[in-house]
């Protein structure tokens, strides 16, 4: 983190600068109309069903962690709140945000190898089930593109839904390329964890025997991608910009790949916003509702992410590990 520091440093600059520019390009009074057409119960309401997605995301860490019991589900959608929350809010790229939500769980009494191999499985089955959720976006772009007269599903995009469902069948087939892939991630973007690599590899082959769960937790995150895309249609609905729902995964899924390849840039500051003030349009999204939509995501991010970071610090310092059994 020492070595990166300056480059994400370089990259928050020119991401805030992006957001500037989106914001700037869209016009401020417009994007604040816009925003107060959602009014504070739209907004409360907006955060409220975003804890859905919380637990939903919460149960995938669940799943990828076979054995443990229904009740302490909360726990892990917990984890995941104050993990997102620091990728959101703290001035460090995504890595940490690992690190956080993994320590949110091993502070609680989790085994700490078990807790960081689950965290692995559930970070591969997520990026698995972003690249189904990314192949039907770009279909359905296209799609767009090449008739912009036609408002149902073109047949690029049943192309990408046929690839997203082929995408799913071999995830749960391929496990072993997948351990190889998890043992990767795991090299790369844990290399100060505490424990053993070859701990966390034992761990990671134990998982990975267990398809089901795998495979559970490759659908709950799948499950998770399209409720955001649903949270999306509620605030633009909420702002009186509704758009079609296919058209919202289309956008969101494009987004979602974006923020992933800005992992080095905290919270993706610009990246998301003029990604949606350009992408929003080639889905019949106004550039203002479309950069109004990111503005919102950013209030309900710190609604629900500074609490969790504060909570998540002061369980932190004062609690201390016990065996969960």
């Amino acid at each position: 983190m020492d070595r990166l520091r300056w480059p994400i440093a370089l990259a928050t600059i020119a991401g805030l600068a992006a957001a500037v520019w989106a914001m700037h390009r869209v016009g401020f009074a417009g994007l604040l109309h816009a925003i107060d057409r959602m009014g504070w119960l739209g907004f409360l309401a907006f955060c409220a069903a975003s804890l859905v997605l919380s637990l939903i995301l919460g149960a995938a860490w669940w799943a990828s962690m076979p054995g443990q019991p229904l009740k302490r589900l909360p726990l892990f959608a917990w984890a995941r709140i104050a993990r997102e929350g620091a990728n959101d809010l703290l001035p460090f790229s995504q890595i940490g945000g690992l690190i956080v939500g993994a320590r949110a769980l091993t502070r609680l009494g989790l085994p700490g190898p078990r807790t960081y191999a689950a965290m692995v499985v559930d970070l591969t089955t997520e990026m698995a089930s972003q690249v189904a959720v990314t192949l039907f976006g770009v279909a359905a772009i296209a799609s767009i593109l090449i008739d912009s007269q036609r408002h149902a599903v073109g047949p690029a995009a049943w192309v990408g839904v046929g690839l997203s469902i082929a995408m799913t069948g071999a995830f749960i087939l391929l496990q072993r390329p997948l351990l190889k892939l998890a043992d990767g991630l795991a090299q790369k973007m844990l290399p100060n964890a505490p424990i053993g690599f070859d701990r966390l590899h034992v761990e990671l082959g134990s998982i990975y025997a267990n398809k089901g769960a795998v495979a559970l937790s490759f659908l709950l995150n799948l499950a998770g991608w399209l409720y955001a895309a649903l949270l999306a249609s509620m605030a633009l609905s909420l702002i009186g910009e509704p758009i079609a729902f296919w058209r919202i995964v289309a956008l969101e899924s494009l987004i979602f790949a974006l923020r992933g390849a800005a992992f080095v840039i905290p919270g993706a500051i610009g990246v998301q916003e003029a990604g949606y003030a350009l992408l929003g349009p080639l889905v019949g999204l106004g550039p203002e509702a479309a950069v109004a939509l990111s503005l919102i995501k950013r209030a309900r991010d710190i609604a629900i992410g500074l609490p969790a970071l504060l909570v998540w610090q002061a369980l932190d310092v004062r609690r201390t590990p016990q065996s969960v059994r």
